[in-house]
């Protein structure tokens, strides 16, 4: 069975708004050396026991409501621009595609049908729809948000390239000429090829398949730091004559549309995944690279802190279910989600500060009739760090007046959100 979130591991995009190094980090560059092979990856912990009544098990029933239709894109075709970057990827990755990669050009229109067409398959309506209200109770999206709706926005105006791991399809918009953000794409979907074809990329679709998001985006910020890592290496080495023509079909004002949490989501494994890459090269060379892809990091603290890659893992928490509620939805949330929720009302440095002692979260959402619950449950690496939580999150849920509850016992935080103030009270119980 494919589930939601499967065919989202099996394209890895390029997105335009990525291209030009849209971040509040600046990551510099590395250089590469030999790699090795692939032993057998290891199974990332899980995040609690599937005991009747749990948090992974309600997280497992609402995952697997979801089939989608696997993907059936054509492999494409070689071209002179596409074997030039090829040539200029191997030289960069230190070794060479074991077997040849077909490209296909298309139109950035036709880019955005093919987006269209396969979101259906993709981002189901029913999972969505539950999200949406789970987050915007919490409130990182604004009220009355369709995050299915606003992720095919951003689909549409900003991918400009994918590599699908279970077809080889590498599509990607092309201009005519051979421009920086052409040739930067193909960089990108080369490399994510060439390492698919050594550490087989598809084993992110288990975690995708059983919807562990914290773990998914953890290994999701390393296969797109590779290739983040890799398709600058290859601009840098080999530039593109400044005379050459470039992409004229994506959309970044579309970054401008949708809600900057969302889009905070899309981007860090591309910013964030670089500059991991980046510094694992400079601690171990492309070994060290290489290592991330065998065994990918199990949370994005890992991704944000190389220095806990790879022996800090996250300690697996529950919450159980809310009496005469039924569940809504279930999510592994780590340090990046933390931040990125932080910095929708709070300072940069704050946010990440508050952020940085994590070590372990979820958030179960409940629904009764019209109302919303969530509790969010979170573990830290110490009370002085849980301290520095509590106190962002409290002054976040007071910047908008939200009904919320905030409550600290030791190294733990529960934080519980409600559509009013009879089910917060009914929610905050749990802890």
């Amino acid at each position: 069975m494919r589930r939601r979130g499967a065919s989202a591991a099996a394209a890895l995009l390029a997105l335009a708004l990525v291209a030009g190094g849209c971040s509040d980090e600046k990551p510099g560059l590395g250089l590469p050396s030999p790699a090795g092979q692939t032993p057998p990856p290891e199974s990332p912990p899980p995040a609690a026991e599937s005991a009747p009544g749990s948090a992974a098990a309600a997280l497992a029933r609402l995952c697997t409501e979801i089939e989608v239709a696997e993907d059936d894109e054509p492999v494409g075709r070689i071209t002179p621009e596409v074997a030039e970057v090829a040539d200029q990827v191997e030289s960069v990755r230190g070794f060479g595609f074991e077997e040849e990669v077909g490209a296909e050009p298309v139109s950035a229109a036709e880019m955005s049908r093919r987006v269209s067409e396969a979101f259906s398959d993709q981002y189901p309506a029913a999972f969505y729809d539950r999200r949406s209200l789970a987050w915007t109770t919490i409130g990182v999206v604004p009220p009355g948000t369709d995050l299915r709706e606003e992720l095919l926005q951003l689909g549409e105006g900003g991918i400009v390239g994918y590599y699908d791991p279970a077809t080889g399809a590498l599509v990607y918009i092309a201009s005519g000429d051979l421009g920086l953000t052409e040739a930067f794409t193909l960089a990108h979907e080369l490399t994510h090829a060439i390492d698919d074809q050594r550490f087989d990329l598809s084993r992110l679709d288990p975690l995708a398949e059983s919807c562990r998001d914290e773990s998914f985006q953890a290994a999701l910020g390393a296969v797109e730091g590779s290739a983040q890592f890799f398709g600058t290496l290859v601009l840098q080495r080999f530039p593109v004559p400044p005379t050459a023509g470039d992409l004229d079909g994506a959309d970044l004002g579309v970054l401008r549309e949708v809600p900057p949490f969302l889009v905070d989501q899309q981007l860090w494994p591309y910013n964030y995944g670089q500059a991991f890459m980046i510094a694992l090269e400079r601690r171990g060379g492309l070994d060290e690279v290489d290592r991330a892809l065998r065994r990918f990091p199990v949370s994005t603290e890992q991704v944000m802190h190389p220095e806990r890659y790879p022996n800090d893992l996250p300690t697996p928490l529950d919450i159980g279910p809310l009496s005469g509620w039924r569940d809504l939805d279930v999510m592994e949330v780590g340090e990046q989600w933390f931040r990125a929720m932080l910095k929708l009302r709070l300072d940069i440095p704050t946010a990440g500060a508050a952020a940085a002692g994590w070590d372990g979260g979820i958030y179960r959402a409940y629904r009764q009739g019209e109302d919303v619950a969530v509790a969010i449950r979170t573990v830290w690496d110490s009370a002085r760090d849980a301290d520095e939580f509590r106190r962002a999150i409290e002054l976040w849920v007071d910047e908008r007046d939200q009904d919320g509850i905030v409550r600290q016992g030791g190294d733990e935080v529960w934080v519980f959100f409600a559509t009013n103030e009879v089910a917060l009270a009914a929610v905050s119980t749990l802890s």
